[in-house]
């Protein structure tokens, strides 16, 4: 495929600092979304404080992409020309603005031990850590890395994880497929029904031998986000031992749930039947929406509601639907 010509990109910031000892070598990214500003705001704020030498990098490297995509962060909205954090991969032949931004992004992912990936969501509610699946050999999302990523999540400061994103993921991709098929559509001509159209950041850094965490920080808009995103930020230092920092202390009795499936919109009618927010409870057999023809959209287990996204369009995510897991208790 020939590479169509497109306009130049705005400037690509990433700051690197190394220490003279060995260590691990840690990223931590913010404007994967252009309307998530929490991490851009808390790096920058680690940035400075490491240029005034009130925090210093003893062992290892951290390197910083405040902004991982500048035209969306410019425009203050999710994408460029579409979300980065799909189908994330280099791309011989880029057709719009993330392909080159992955052609950039990509290698840096790949030089670096593991991820801090730093995020918002636009409805209310706490703040989380989304975590990768249990080590594995499987084909969608090998991994060999669990434990290091458990103990960072327990360490952020937040109260909850969530983990089954990829394979919850496919599995919304093959209920896509069979509706396209339904309608007369061919799946192979629409790229977000390939099965690792869900691999953002974090999945293509697991495909790498790396960790990744994303941490969800909280509203877009919320002030407390950014302190959310600073704490962990020194807190994933200290816990890696590249200051000189106490190791912070586990978060007591965090919650985890998994993610077990994807509800998407249908039509621009499809409608909430009320303001949901992450990790609102739903019942079994409640009614979380209707579709345009009135009919009603019910859980159909116990569990909370994730991702909430009244601005869905057509055949994207509506809401996921998350169980309670067992995988961080302690007793």
């Amino acid at each position: 495929m020939t590479a169509p010509t497109l306009p130049p990109l705005p400037p690509l910031q990433s700051v690197h600092i190394a220490s003279h000892v060995p260590g691990p070598k840690l990223l931590v990214t913010g404007g994967v979304h252009g309307n998530e500003v929490c991490g851009t705001l808390a790096i920058r704020r680690v940035l400075a404080e490491l240029d005034a030498g009130t925090l210093v990098i003893r062992r290892g490297s951290v390197s910083f992409v405040p902004v991982c995509n500048p035209l969306a962060f410019q425009r203050g909205q999710r994408g460029g020309d579409r979300n980065l954090n799909r189908a994330l991969e280099p791309k011989p032949a880029p057709q719009d603005n993330e392909d080159r931004l992955a052609n950039w992004l990509c290698p840096i992912l790949a030089a670096h031990d593991g991820l801090l990936d730093l995020h918002s969501f636009h409805s209310g509610g706490a703040p989380f850590v989304m975590v990768g699946p249990h080590d594995n050999a499987g084909p969608l999302e090998p991994f060999a890395q669990a434990a290091v990523e458990e103990g960072l999540a327990r360490v952020l400061g937040v109260p909850r994880a969530v983990d089954g994103w990829l394979g919850t993921y496919a599995d919304g991709v093959a209920q896509r497929r069979a509706q396209a098929l339904a309608d007369g559509l061919a799946p192979e001509s629409l790229p977000e029904l390939h099965p690792r159209y869900g691999v953002g950041t974090t999945e293509y850094m697991r495909s790498q031998g790396g960790w990744a965490l994303t941490l969800e920080c909280g509203e877009h808009t919320s002030p407390a986000a950014v302190d959310v995103a600073w704490q962990a930020i020194h807190r994933t230092l200290a816990h890696l031992g590249l200051i000189d920092a106490p190791p912070p202390a586990p978060v007591a009795g965090m919650q985890c749930m998994r993610l077990f499936t994807v509800v998407d919109r249908q039509h621009a009618d499809d409608r909430f039947v009320r303001d949901w927010q992450s990790f609102d409870p739903v019942r079994a057999g409640e009614a979380i929406g209707h579709r345009a023809d009135g009919s009603a959209v019910c859980a159909p287990d116990d569990g909370w509601i994730v991702f909430p996204n009244t601005r869905a369009g057509a055949r994207q995510e509506w809401f996921y639907l998350a169980r309670a897991s067992r995988r961080f208790a302690t007793d």
